[in-house]
């Protein structure tokens, strides 16, 4: 069969991928033998990047977000989602977030959130597949909620004990609850890259579609590197790889770029470019979470997203960026969250310099060291730190910032400074210098 597709070519329509009945789980034990590190195959198979009209980022602050840490109270939840509309401006970039609904903070969050009246982030919730769940929704006015609809046979078969198509039939009873409720329902695809994807997730990536055209209703799909086990190379083999994902549910499936979005984790450091991957191969939507705080080695971080977006749009599109200093201090402030120092743009020291060398180049220049214009972009003023390896040049640095004393590496009181500096470090000192030391000494110094 021939059809003229969206890329404008006559295509072979012959690739309707039947559900897979499966006597034993595929582990596929190749891939993931568990007692070693899991393995990268290819297959040579290249598919084409295919980037929406439209990106945009959804949000998992008060759901995956919550699941490791302290839970949030719901006055932070409010505050939080509040910053969460001000980052993503009003067009929508930060398009969605999502809440729990099991406890009464929770959903006294939702309803609070939903009272501002922010078109941006809508307020959606998750539920697992059951119809007990599905009941906790009907009071709340939720317009979409994220189901759980695991698709790996670790899942399928030794979590849920069930066969494929027993598993199919359940997901769907549920989401039939939905769509006669008129609710959207966002289908995640929990441990998709561990799935038999040719198997399940295509076939019922296409049930959903039918399911979809029948009812009028949109019926999303959020797929689920619920491991960080996800690739972005090209070329890579199935399940990992994640532009052969994206493709073949936009392609084989017939998912809409707008109804389909990409939920990663971080286990093996591939969680911002595996979302990017999913952006540049079809996916409209990214999930993340604020500083990246989730299950395990986390979410996307949220922030690092924003950057992605401007980086390939060439554009802030309402974005506020200097609201991210803002959610980092809330989180190091009010919520008393130890952001780890190194942290990209909300770490304490990210851009911050403690050798020498690169606190001389700042001094005659600092986009020499400095990433962009953190003061303007972030508010977020590039700093340096004393130490025994800042020089003459890191406190020439550290008083034009402090004192606003612009010196040159030779002045006298860099000089006073430095001789004790030297001296502590020589007498066995192995922390950073405070800057209160330092006011004092300069204090010193002018009163000499």
């Amino acid at each position: 069969m021939l059809k003229f597709s969206k890329s404008n070519l006559l295509e072979q329509h012959a690739y309707n991928y039947s559900l897979q009945e499966v006597e034993a789980p595929n582990l596929y034990r190749d891939l993931y033998p568990y007692t070693e590190a899991p393995k990268t195959p290819f297959n040579h198979r290249h598919v084409p990047m295919n980037v929406p009209d439209e990106l945009w980022i959804t949000d998992t602050t008060f759901r995956d977000g919550q699941q490791s840490r302290s839970p949030y109270t719901t006055g932070e939840m409010v505050d939080l989602y509040k910053l969460l509309h001000r980052l993503g401006g009003d067009k929508g970039v930060i398009r969605q977030t999502e809440f729990f609904v099991y406890s009464k903070k929770d959903k006294d969050a939702v309803r609070k959130c939903m009272e501002l009246g922010y078109k941006f982030p809508e307020v959606t919730t998750w539920i697992r597949a059951s119809k007990e769940d599905y009941k906790l929704l009907k009071d709340l006015g939720i317009k979409e909620t994220g189901i759980l609809v695991s698709c790996s046979d670790y899942h399928i078969f030794k979590k849920m004990k069930m066969s494929r198509s027993q598993c199919l039939e359940h997901y769907l009873s549920v989401l039939k609850d939905a769509l006669s409720e008129g609710i959207i329902p966002r289908c995640h695809f929990e441990d998709i890259t561990r799935a038999d994807y040719y198997g399940f997730v295509v076939p019922f990536a296409t049930e959903l579609m039918r399911l979809s055209r029948e009812s009028g209703i949109p019926i999303k799909i959020r797929a689920c590197d619920t491991l960080g086990l996800g690739v972005p190379y090209p070329g890579a083999a199935l399940p990992r790889s994640v532009p052969g994902i994206i493709y073949g549910l936009r392609h084989y499936a017939e998912v809409p770029d707008h109804w389909l979005e990409w939920h990663g984790h971080n286990d093996f450091y591939k969680g911002v470019i595996n979302a990017s991957t999913a952006w540049l191969y079809g996916a409209g939507g990214v999930n993340c979470a604020l500083l990246g705080i989730g299950e395990r080695t986390g979410n996307v971080p949220l922030e690092a997203m924003i950057f992605e977006y401007i980086s390939l749009r060439g554009t802030n599109d309402g974005i506020d960026t200097t609201v991210i200093t803002e959610i980092a201090d809330y989180y190091r402030h009010v919520l008393h969250y130890d952001i780890p120092p190194m942290t990209p743009f909300v770490g304490k020291s990210f851009n911050l310099t403690r050798a020498g060398i690169h606190a001389d180049g700042l001094l005659k220049d600092e986009e020499i060291y400095n990433i962009f214009d953190t003061d303007k972009v972030l508010n977020r003023p590039v700093t340096v730190a004393v130490s025994n390896t800042s020089g003459a040049a890191g406190i020439a640095m550290w008083l034009k910032e402090n004192k606003n004393m612009k010196v040159g590496k030779s002045d006298p009181i860099v000089k006073h400074i430095k001789e004790w500096v030297d001296a502590q470090y020589e007498h066995g000192r192995i922390s950073a210098i405070a800057d209160e030391e330092l006011f004092k000494l300069v204090l010193e110094f002018q009163k000499a």
